[in-house]
C-alpha cells in the first residue's frame, strides 16, 4: 500500500507527507472523474460514511462491495439517505466467511 498511488480528498491538507501521495483540493466529482478517465487501474475509495455517502450522492460509483456483518447495533448512518436517484445494480459475486462475515459485489 505504501508504494501504491494515492489520492487524498481534504479540505485542510495542502502538501503530503505520504510517498505516492496527491490531494486534491477541487470538487468531489470533478477530481472522480478526472481519476477514471486517466490511465492505470481501479481505484478504491476508503473513508468514512459521509464520504462514501458523498460518492454515491454524486453518482461516482460503478462496483460496490457490501459487507454484511451478523450484528445488530440499533441505529447508524445511511449511506444512501441523500440519494434522489433509481440504479439498479446486478449481484456478480458473493462470498461466506466462517465468521459470519458475507461479502457481496454489485455492478451498475
Amino acid at each position: 500500500m505504501v508504494e501504491a498511488d494515492k489520492v487524498v480528498f481534504s479540505k485542510t491538507l495542502d502538501k503530503s507527507e505520504w510517498k505516492s501521495t496527491e490531494i486534491a483540493k477541487g470538487g468531489l466529482k470533478n477530481e472522480i472523474e478526472k481519476l477514471k478517465k486517466s490511465e492505470g487501474h481501479d481505484i478504491i475509495a476508503y473513508g468514512g460514511g459521509e464520504f462514501v455517502s458523498s460518492l454515491i450522492q454524486e453518482n461516482l460509483i460503478d462496483e460496490y462491495y457490501f459487507f454484511i456483518n451478523p450484528s445488530i447495533l440499533g441505529s447508524g448512518m445511511t449511506i444512501f439517505e441523500k440519494v434522489d436517484y433509481k440504479t439498479d445494480l446486478k449481484l456478480v459475486e458473493s462470498q461466506a466467511y466462517d465468521c459470519g462475515i458475507t461479502v457481496l459485489k454489485y455492478v451498475k
